[in-house]
């Protein structure tokens, strides 16, 4: 009988799953793996450097390719990206690096945080509906989040938080995970929105909504359109409709009109009217006319009204709020709306309505919770790092991106993924998301609030030796300063 040879495993230590993985394996999170008996970081570390000017990502060099001259503090930012992380936390994070900048001493701390308190705010900059409200989003078939209140010209979406990654089944949890993954990393993601739309969302992406890609983002509701471009339609038609979801705008009732000498035209809107020439819900939402289910825009026209204005040959143009959807329409001798060929003049009004528009596009902002243990590896007190956070004494940046930090207790983050280098985000199976956090302050105040000082070491050093998993390393080119 054959005798089983037993393969030697170590644990890895970078986070609470700890797995045990073989000699040239990768752990369940693919972020570090077993070479020759030591636990090694998978991805270099990135550096930011404004020395370089490629445009973008150069071919990632090592340690032993540098030549050991001397490099300008300023320009050379050490990142969190591939630096490993502060688990177990009691311990200091992986780089603590002194820098020169503006002949003062900046101390910034770099670690790879594991986030289970984060989640996916996205911003979609387009003219159709997505769906209601509160509205449940799904990804294959799992809960991930919800629809949240729609801003101007655009519609925001809510995915992730603790709640979807472990407070439902473990499948809910995965999907989620793997849903803000690959969101974060720039990569595509379909999302299923109940009552509404299918969408494909990608940072710096147009959206695809229902297996068709959006162009344009409107340049207003009705009634600011009605304003900007009142000026141009005078004098070449009699009337002018711009439909829109929220506030359908009339140009003969606006104010603009009324400023402009615009005679009333005696139409009539099946709408809520609001102030005069804006009306509410003229349709329901869909994906129409101005984000509305309006396939035929003169359904929403009442009849008429003679004594008020309308007569034969009285011209109207029915608009959408982006210059997509028009259509040039006169009034016969029974006060009917025909559809009439758009004049060259006209059409050029429209044209501007849809060159004033700006792209449809994707936001995928990354917000999380930088607290809790992860401090430790900043400082041995760690509601110190908190409290200089709040009082603007510490910078927090993810990747080299500053953070928008959000008012009040604790240190949640929120910023735009579009300018990270890629592959700045990971996981781990838990799950949770693991992104890049850097903390940058002076040293008097990084000495005041109890930080490792004995673990502080200068760019050279960190180019020289590298780090506890490894001395690869990459350089993405930036603008300006980190």
């Amino acid at each position: 009988m054959s005798e089983r040879i037993r393969i030697e495993k170590i644990r890895c230590e970078a986070c609470p799953v700890m797995c045990f993985v073989a000699e040239g394996k990768v752990g369940a999170c693919d972020r570090y793996a077993n070479l020759d008996g030591k636990i090694i970081r998978c991805d270099p570390l990135t550096m930011l450097d404004s020395r370089l000017q490629t445009g973008g990502e150069i071919t990632p060099f090592l340690k032993r390719d540098w030549d050991g001259s001397l490099v300008n503090d300023a320009d050379v930012f050490v990142t969190a990206v591939g630096a490993g992380t502060t688990y177990p936390d009691y311990k200091p994070a992986p780089f603590i690096v002194s820098r020169q900048y503006d002949d003062a001493d900046f101390i910034t701390v770099v670690s790879e945080a594991i986030f289970s308190y984060c989640s996916c705010k996205i911003k979609i900059d387009t003219d159709r509906h997505l769906g209601h409200e509160a509205a449940i989003i799904r990804a294959k078939g799992e809960v991930v989040g919800h629809v949240m209140t729609s801003e101007y010209g655009s519609q925001m979406l809510s995915l992730g938080g603790v709640d979807h990654l472990t407070g439902g089944s473990k499948s809910e949890g995965r999907v989620t995970c793997e849903t803000l993954l690959r969101l974060f990393n720039k990569e595509a993601v379909e999302l299923n929105i109940e009552g509404g739309a299918d969408v494909i969302v990608q940072s710096g992406k147009p959206p695809i909504v229902n297996r068709m890609a959006e162009t344009l983002m409107r340049v207003g509701c009705g009634s600011a359109a009605i304003g900007m471009f009142a000026s141009h339609w005078q004098g070449l038609v009699d009337e002018v409709v711009v439909i829109d979801d929220h506030i359908t705008g009339v140009m003969s009732e606006h104010q603009a009109g009324k400023v402009l000498g615009w005679p009333d035209s005696g139409i009539k809107i099946n709408g809520r009217r609001s102030t005069p020439g804006r009306y509410f819900q003229v349709a329901q939402p869909g994906m129409g006319w101005g984000g509305t289910d309006i396939k035929n825009p003169l359904t929403i026209l009442g009849n008429w009204n003679g004594r008020k204005g309308a007569r034969e040959g009285l011209s109207l143009l029915m608009v959408s709020t982006t210059g997509e959807n028009a259509g040039y329409f006169v009034l016969d001798d029974q006060l009917v709306a025909q559809k009439q060929r758009m004049p060259d003049a006209l059409r050029a009004t429209v044209d501007l309505i849809a060159e004033n528009c700006e792209p449809a596009l994707c936001t995928v902002m990354f917000m999380g919770g930088a607290g809790g243990s992860l401090r430790s590896g900043v400082t041995a007190n760690p509601v110190k790092l908190t409290r200089s956070v709040q009082a603007f004494k510490t910078t927090v940046t993810c990747g080299g991106q500053k953070a928008y930090v959000w008012p009040g207790g604790g240190i949640t983050i929120m910023l735009d993924v579009a300018g990270m280098p890629e592959g700045s985000f990971g996981y781990v199976p838990t799950p949770a998301i693991v992104a890049p956090l850097e903390f940058t302050l002076s040293r008097n105040d990084y000495i005041a609030l109890g930080g490792h000082a004995n673990s502080i070491r200068d760019l050279r050093d960190v180019l020289e030796h590298g780090g506890e998993y490894g001395a690869d390393m990459r350089a993405v080119s930036i603008e300006g300063d980190a």
